[in-house]
């Protein structure tokens, strides 16, 4: 059984979606510490020819926190909702498949309010897992591994030891953090995977890499992106 480990992501860009199709199950990790000016609450879509970020209001969102106790900014949202739905619909418009995706950001955002950042990634995951046919297990949270003395490589160790898994992939940036030797001792193959950049067409601006899910999706046929999930190497 192949395992991945990451934190939640507010629809993330395509090499989260990459991980969690190369393996059996992804735990979302979310009884770790929040990132400030991480990828947790905010992304990049399209706009003009140009990235535009975007950012999903929290309360009190500290590095001192873990990300399943931060919370949706109740009187920030509506507004921030709002704005960015239209903003999505106007900047997308002509693009082929708007109507669906900006459906899918209106299911998703419809019932954060009130929950948990760790919970409103966790909706935008599946909802897009969903409508792309994949069929990897999602541990919805690491609080259950009872673990929480542990940390970095020791502790995904303990998550692999737990799942039963034979074989673990990291995202490339994890190059310095794990080990393939130490995971090879405890009967575990570690590899990374490094996401390609395929260019796909964006109105008839320039290619634009590494945006949201939502632009993928907005250009892109399911079948297209079933494609441009396979475009990625193992290391």
């Amino acid at each position: 059984m192949t395992l991945a480990i990451m934190q939640p992501y507010l629809f993330p860009y395509i090499g989260y979606y990459q991980l969690l199709g190369a393996v059996d199950r992804f735990v979302i990790y979310d009884d770790v510490t929040y990132i400030k000016q991480g990828w947790i609450n905010r992304n990049n879509t399209l706009s003009n020819g140009q990235a535009l970020l975007f950012t999903l209001p929290l309360v009190d969102a500290s590095s001192n926190r873990l990300i399943r106790d931060i919370q949706v900014h109740d009187r920030l949202f509506e507004p921030w909702k709002g704005k960015f739905l239209r903003t999505l619909a106007q900047s997308y418009s002509k693009a082929p498949h708007v109507g669906k995706v900006v459906g899918m950001a209106e299911q998703v955002l419809e019932k954060a309010a009130g929950h948990s950042i760790s919970a409103v990634a966790l909706d935008s995951l599946v909802v897009v897992q969903q409508y792309l046919g994949l069929t990897t297990e999602v541990v919805p949270t690491s609080s259950h591994y009872g673990n929480t003395e542990l940390s970095g490589q020791q502790r995904v160790l303990d998550i692999c030891r737990q799942e039963g898994a034979t074989a673990y992939i990291n995202p490339i940036g994890g190059q310095q953090l794990y080990n393939k030797e130490v995971f090879r001792v405890q009967g575990l193959e570690l590899s990374f995977i490094q996401a390609r950049k395929v260019p796909y067409r964006q109105f008839k601006n320039e290619f634009v890499p590494w945006l949201s899910i939502l632009d993928v999706l907005m250009f892109n046929s399911v079948e297209e992106a079933q494609q441009l999930l396979k475009e990625y190497t193992l290391i």
